[in-house]
């Protein structure tokens, strides 16, 4: 690229500090601890899509769980601050606003791929005639081993068994239409759709509402996989009508490597007494009225909490608590509108650098969430290494996407012209 496209991009700095000092949501950032290099300089962190930031409340929280252990032993499971035998349900209401849902119909638990396997036990039940699930092929590899084990536990081969969506040629993401157009000719065979509500390598944000709809047209179980969606778009699961969907809260939900993932479970299956539904059990899943008679006999509990196993680990799960605190105070629909601010200007400044780098993620604000997926011509993990080293933290995606995702509640304007500013003096 020319001198000249250099220049340009270094006099958007101070539009990117005009922007950032109009920033209504610019304080939130100062609830976080920000990595730095040597000289204790912020790096540009644009791995939120990865591993999100620690809130600066979750310390102290963390702290008193620490403290009322030492102090109470055992008695602390009723006597604690925050009682542990009913940790989980701490984070019942904060949860269900942010991804749209009923209280009962969310639980934060395990993991997410093995919240994956246990309602997939529940909402994959093929047939000999109805047994397929569609997939992303880009799907993140996690979901596809899980789908590819699931087929083989029923019997088929996954080769038959998993369908897995792509663009058309010539494009980089998939189309709705090209969704509703094969569940309308082979809905018959599949028993379940589950996809990727962002996916992680595009950045693309499908219709939820819309495929939701059209799997049910088809007489499919429709799930979603939100590890990218949670905390990063605005979410209606209820009134969407999924059947089912997990999530992480290690990414966009700032809640630590390995945290505690969440689950949820329409109302409409397990609601005045619905049954009939398949389901691995374990004595968190009981009714907690009686769950401490320890009776043989399983009594479920009413709504999500019937899908837990075990209790849930205490010091995995208070940071989802922090972070819960901040996103409840500020508002998914707040910070997504920053969010689309953040891409829009990144995508602008990317747009300036020329035909060198491109985006994969849609230019449509509508259909991305905070992430960017760009394309650098002759880009290898040296260039990766090469941001890092200036002071920008993204990451790289086989065999030259560099993701980086602006998260509207740590990132500014001004991150996003050192990215781009960066990425145009390492191309020349």
């Amino acid at each position: 690229m020319s001198g000249a496209a250099v220049g340009q991009l270094a006099q958007r700095e101070a539009e990117a500090m005009e922007l950032d000092a109009r920033d209504p949501l610019a304080d939130e950032r100062g609830n976080f601890l920000l990595p730095t290099d040597e000289a204790g300089t912020p790096l540009a962190y644009f791995t939120g899509n990865s591993l999100g930031l620690q809130p600066k409340s979750t310390r102290a929280m963390l702290e008193r769980e620490l403290d009322d252990w030492a102090a109470m032993g055992v008695e602390g499971h009723h006597d604690a601050e925050r009682p542990w035998v009913s940790y989980h349900e701490l984070a019942r209401e904060k949860l269900a606003r942010l991804v749209g849902a009923q209280p009962r119909e969310v639980v934060a638990m395990n993991s997410l791929t093995v919240n994956l396997h246990f309602l997939m036990v529940s909402f994959y039940r093929p047939t000999r005639d109805r047994y397929k699930i569609v997939i992303e092929d880009s799907a993140f590899p996690s979901d596809s081993y899980a789908v590819a084990s699931q087929a083989r536990f029923h019997g088929f081969d996954p080769k038959d068994a998993i369908v897995r969506l792509k663009p058309r040629n010539g494009e980089h993401t998939i189309r709705t239409e090209d969704v509703e157009e094969l569940l309308n000719r082979d809905g018959g065979s599949i028993a379940l759709m589950m996809l990727g509500g962002v996916n992680y390598l595009t950045g693309q944000l499908f219709d939820m509402e819309r495929l939701t709809q059209a799997g049910h047209a088809a007489g499919c179980v429709v799930g979603w996989d939100l590890a990218h969606a949670a905390g990063n778009v605005p979410l209606k699961l209820h009134d969407w009508n999924a059947d089912f969907a997990a999530w992480c809260h290690y990414k966009y939900m700032n809640s630590g490597p390995g945290a505690v993932a969440g689950a949820f479970v329409h109302e409409r299956h397990w609601r005045d007494g619905a049954a009939g539904l398949p389901r691995f059990e374990g004595w968190w899943g009981h009714d907690p009225d009686i769950r401490f008679k320890m009776e043989p006999q399983f009594v479920p509990a009413k709504g999500a909490d019937a899908w837990q196993v075990s209790n849930p680990p205490i010091f995995s799960l208070t940071p989802v608590l922090a972070s819960l605190s901040i996103f409840d105070r500020v508002g998914i629909d707040r910070l997504r509108e920053k969010s689309l601010a953040l891409t829009g200007f990144l995508e602008s400044l990317l747009d300036s650098i020329g035909e060198h780098v491109s985006v994969l993620t849609p230019r449509d604000p509508a259909q991305r969430g905070c992430q960017l997926s760009i394309v650098v011509e002759g880009a290898s993990r040296e260039t990766h290494t090469k941001l890092r080293e200036a002071g920008i933290v993204c990451d790289f995606r086989e065999p030259n996407v560099i993701r980086a995702a602006p998260v509207p509640l740590y990132n500014t304007f001004h991150d996003c012209w050192r990215l781009a500013s960066t990425l145009a003096t390492i191309i020349r």
